[in-house]
């Protein structure tokens, strides 16, 4: 392609709220990552007015309760805080949150999913304990050695009485896409009833900085609408409307109304086999510190760890990589029909977001 020697920036073109809308219909990190490294000025214009921490709290509402960013050293400890003029630890503050919230944003778009509950914390009644716990929801088959796996709630005549099911998750701060739930049926009774519930609700949130409050133990900061639940034995999927962003690790899910009688004794109940969270699990990269009962949060990225979702299979990562590679083309051509300095780069390297002493901005 000839070179275009009269082409100029069109940030000196037009006007800075113009340029602010035109760089705001980015709503992909890599096409964001990709037009800072057009230019020194346009890399400057993307960090000095916040577009990476824009675009995650465009992503995922529940970063607005972000009190600050905090960026951790090889050894987790925080770094020191820069001594020097007002404009210039602003302009360091804006670098250190471009760095943070840009590969947030990145590492919440892995396109492999996977279980992120770690453990079982409670259920809201238990028929037999330990033999029916919500600890073998976990276990993603419903007879084990010739003996069946699920958790039941207790009996009750009123059909209304809800059950809730709460558990940790692997990461304290992580993506979930999708819960996935499969009643039990038992085969032992009479016509092997499914003991389903007629639909499910989820919440997600941490736990309380101070527990005196003994009734709850946790602060929900997200609250799904109601699917309705099939009474099939089934792994049944919920795609939650939006991908939401778990803050503090802690998912419980709201069983609503019972539509299943026992014969032995006429009370409803209900009885899970298995429970699934799909997801991105974001530590050892990220953490989070909450703060009372404010509900705000410290978040925290450790720049020596990295997320590490499982590796896509063969055929997903070269499908992924030739989709890429060819849109990262048609973006480079079309930048070097309109802009100069533009390279071509395959990739996007943290380093390149040093904040440059000289030139910030």
């Amino acid at each position: 392609m000839p070179r275009m020697d009269n082409c100029k920036d069109f940030l000196s073109w037009v006007d800075p709220d113009t340029s602010l809308n035109i760089f705001k219909c980015l709503d992909d990190p890599a096409d964001l990552a990709r037009v800072s490294c057009v230019s020194r000025s346009w890399r400057g214009f993307v960090v000095a007015n916040g577009l990476s921490k824009q675009l995650c709290l465009r992503m995922f509402p529940q970063l607005s309760r972000v009190a600050c960013v905090v960026e951790l050293n090889q050894d987790g400890v925080k770094e020191h805080s820069e001594v020097g003029s007002s404009q210039s630890n602003e302009c360091l503050a804006l670098w250190k949150d471009h760095r943070v919230y840009s590969y947030l944003a990145r590492s919440c778009l892995s396109p492999v999913a996977m279980d992120c509950i770690d453990k079982a914390i409670s259920a809201s009644s238990t028929d037999n304990f330990p033999q029916e716990s919500i600890v073998n929801t976990l276990e993603e088959r419903d007879n084990i050695a010739g003996r069946f796996s699920y958790w039941s709630s207790s009996g009750q005549s009123n059909p209304n009485v809800p059950e809730t099911l709460t558990y940790q998750l692997a990461s304290q701060i992580c993506v979930i896409t999708e819960i996935n739930i499969q009643p039990f049926q038992a085969h032992f009774q009479m016509g092997s009833p499914i003991y389903s519930a007629k639909s499910v609700r989820f919440k997600m949130g941490h736990l309380k900085a101070s527990l005196d409050d003994l009734t709850d133990a946790f602060v929900w900061t997200y609250t799904s609408p109601e699917f309705p639940m099939a009474q099939e034995n089934r792994l049944q999927k919920f795609k939650l409307p939006e991908p939401v962003l778990c803050i503090g690790g802690i998912l419980q899910i709201e069983l609503l109304e019972r539509v299943q009688s026992q014969e032995m004794d006429g009370l409803l109940y209900i009885c899970i086999s298995h429970v699934q969270a799909l997801g991105i699990q974001l530590s050892p990269a990220f953490s989070v510190d909450i703060l009372g009962p404010s509900g705000m949060f410290v978040l925290k990225r450790d720049r020596m760890a990295n997320c590490q979702p499982p590796e896509p299979s063969e055929n997903e990562s070269g499908a992924a990589l030739t989709l890429a590679d060819r849109d990262f083309q048609q973006i480079v051509t079309i930048l070097r029909g309109h802009v100069m300095g533009v390279g071509a780069m395959d990739g996007w390297e943290e380093e390149e977001y040093e904040v440059d002493e000289d030139n910030a901005f």
